[in-house]
This record gives C-alpha cells, sequence and structure tokens, in this order.
C-alpha cells in the first residue's frame, strides 16, 4: 500500500467546526438561505453516512461534511449517520493495520475522531470500541525537548502537523484531560512571532521544534486555530493573547476583493482559505473583514439555475476557484471535479452565515 494512501486516510483536513451558533441567527433568513443551500448540497454527499473519494471511503472529509452541517444548523439526523459510520469504522480511520500498517496510530484523524464524538453526544472513552482519549494521550510526546508534540506510530512514518495539534488541544481541553497544557504549550511553540502559526512540524518527533525564520505563514492553519480552540481559550490567558494575535496578523492578509490565500502550496485566492479565515474573523469580532470574504465565496455559489443546465440539482454547491465555476457552467460538476467541489464547499459553507456581518 502507497504511502500517499496513508495520508490521505491519517490527514486531517480543515474546516469551520466551531463556529458559533449565535451566528446562525444573527441575520435571520437572509442571512441563513446560501448557507442552508449549501448545507442541503452537502448532506446529499454521504452514502450512508460516509463520503467516498476515489474509490475510498474518505472519513476525514467525511467528519468535515458533518461539523459543517454542525456549524450550519438544521441537519441533526444527517450529522448522526456520519457520526454513526465513522464511529463503526474507527479503526480504519485512525490506523492503517487493515492496509498494511499493522499497529498503527496517526494522532492527527485520532484528534479529529475525539472532537467528532464530542460534538455529536457520542462517548469519547468508547467510540467504537476505542477510548480516543486514551488513544491520543498515548502518542503525545511525555517528556524531552519535543513534550506535548503528537505523534504518528506507522511504518510509513510521522505525517503529524499543526492541524492535528490544534485538534489535539480542543478534544483534550474538551476532556480536561492531564495532557491538554503539554499540548496547548508545544502548540504555542508553533506560531511565529508575526502571529501566523506553520503547518508541519520538524521531521524527528523528539526534537526540540518551534517558528523560525525560515517557516512559511499558513494562513488556513491560522484560521483554523482560531476557529477550533476560541471557545475553549476562555481558560487559558495564554492561548487567548495568542488566537488575537493570530486574528490581528490574518485580518492583514486579506486582499481587496475580500479573499485569502492558503500558503505556499495554495497561494492564489480560493473559498477554502477564504472561507476559514471568514469564520475566524467573525468570532472574534472583524465583522467587516467577516463579511466581504463571505461574499467573495458566495459569488463561487451555484445558486438557481433551469432545468436543463450542467448544473442542475447542484444549488449550493461552491466552487474552489472561479474557473472550477466557471468550468462547471459548461460542463457541470463532473466525476474527476467531484471531490473538489466536495471539499470547497465543506469548508467554506458556515462562512456564508457572515455575508451580512456578526
Amino acid at each position: 500500500m502507497s504511502t500517499p494512501l496513508s495520508l490521505r486516510r491519517a490527514g486531517t483536513a480543515l474546516v469551520a467546526s466551531a463556529l458559533s451558533l449565535s451566528l446562525v441567527g444573527a441575520g435571520g433568513a437572509a442571512q441563513a438561505a446560501p448557507a442552508g443551500n449549501a448545507a442541503h448540497w452537502l448532506a446529499k454527499q454521504p452514502t450512508h453516512g460516509v463520503i467516498v473519494s476515489s474509490g475510498f471511503p474518505d472519513y476525514g472529509l467525511s467528519i468535515d461534511t458533518a461539523f459543517s452541517l454542525l456549524a450550519i444548523g438544521g441537519h441533526g439526523a444527517d450529522v448522526r449517520k456520519i457520526r454513526d459510520a465513522v464511529e463503526q469504522n474507527v479503526g480504519d480511520y485512525i490506523s492503517g493495520d487493515s492496509f498494511g500498517d499493522p499497529g498503527s496510530t496517526y494522532a492527527g484523524a485520532t484528534a479529529k475522531a475525539l472532537v467528532l464524538a464530542q460534538t455529536t453526544g457520542s462517548n469519547p472513552g468508547d467510540f467504537g470500541g476505542v477510548n480516543l482519549v486514551g488513544r491520543l494521550t498515548a502518542h503525545i510526546n511525555k517528556a524531552g525537548p519535543a513534550v506535548g508534540r503528537i505523534a504518528d506510530q506507522s511504518t510509513f512514518g510521522d505525517f503529524a502537523n499543526v492541524v492535528g495539534q490544534i485538534l489535539a488541544v480542543r478534544g483534550l481541553t474538551t476532556a480536561k484531560s492531564g495532557q491538554a497544557g503539554h499540548a496547548r504549550s508545544f502548540l504555542l511553540k508553533q506560531q511565529c512571532r508575526q502571529g501566523y502559526f506553520r503547518l508541519n512540524f520538524s521531521q524527528a518527533a523528539s526534537a526540540h521544534q518551534s517558528c523560525g525564520k525560515k517557516s512559511p505563514a499558513d494562513p488556513d492553519t491560522t484560521s483554523y486555530a482560531v476557529i477550533q480552540l476560541w471557545k475553549v481559550s476562555k481558560g487559558s490567558p495564554a492561548l487567548r493573547v495568542a488566537l488575537k494575535h493570530a486574528v490581528a496578523w490574518l485580518a492583514k492578509q486579506q486582499r481587496k476583493t475580500g479573499a485569502f490565500i492558503g500558503g505556499t502550496t495554495t497561494a492564489f485566492p480560493n473559498a477554502n482559505s477564504t472561507g476559514l479565515a471568514a469564520v475566524a474573523l467573525g468570532l472574534v469580532g472583524h465583522c467587516s473583514a467577516a463579511k466581504s470574504a463571505a461574499r467573495w465565496v458566495s459569488g463561487l455559489q451555484v445558486g438557481a439555475v433551469k432545468s436543463g443546465s450542467p448544473l442542475a440539482g447542484q444549488r449550493g454547491a461552491i466552487a474552489y476557484r472561479p474557473g472550477g465555476l466557471k468550468h462547471a457552467m459548461v460542463h457541470g460538476i463532473t466525476a474527476s471535479k467531484l471531490d473538489q467541489w466536495r471539499r470547497a464547499t465543506s469548508q467554506s459553507a458556515p462562512s456564508l452565515l457572515l455575508r451580512h456581518g456578526c
């Protein structure tokens, strides 16, 4: 089995899962309609609770979809279907035992499953027979220069990153784990002086690692830290200050159009990055900037179309980039492009709640 497959299953995609429910009602029906259309489209994507990508069940994307539906509201039954499907197959998601990686644990995926269990009312101590808190804490460095860092156990190597660390901090803080403080302290070392969070750790799991002069800025990871941790930061002044610093940096990155880029690997405006930034800005009260970003995202959403149109039946879906929407207007959302549309919509849909402010 190839390493890319292990990365796909264990990877931790971004999603706006911590959007405050207060935002749902902030702008009334006019505000909720575009987000509701996106949620309706997203709810149709899983089959028996799981989204299939490239012929394989993609539990990470399925969780992203659940988080997005939770943020927008009104799809409790769909969220439960996803939660139940992930719970029934949690071993396939957080480890590679079934595809040639025996005894493995992917820390980022474990943290993501933990947050799913916590936010959907499941028992994280017995989620599909797995104690997710115990499993995650077993893969956190307890000593050395990288104490608090999550680490994968895999024959393919260690692919844990800052996104997984963010989820670990949220999940362990919510669980009131004794390891939450160590995980949080290590996360704060990944924030750079300018305010942004980097995406990747150093290669060696046990080595000292913190943001340095050559650590590239990653807007997506920075937005995600704010989205996931703003609520749980109330009890940690240091984390609260760090997140405010992150938002201040983020606000400076916004383009005049309202859009954001996603870092060195996605150095162009896109729905994922802009949607995440909109939610992060809105949570901390940067309402004008959040509204501008949300409106840019709304320009990539499929609206009402005539019967027989290539986009008939796709109302609510959000394109990754403007070119993608133009292509779909002619060719529809083709099978080869569907995965991109699913990811863009799951990650950016909650931002549409902010089209009229926060």
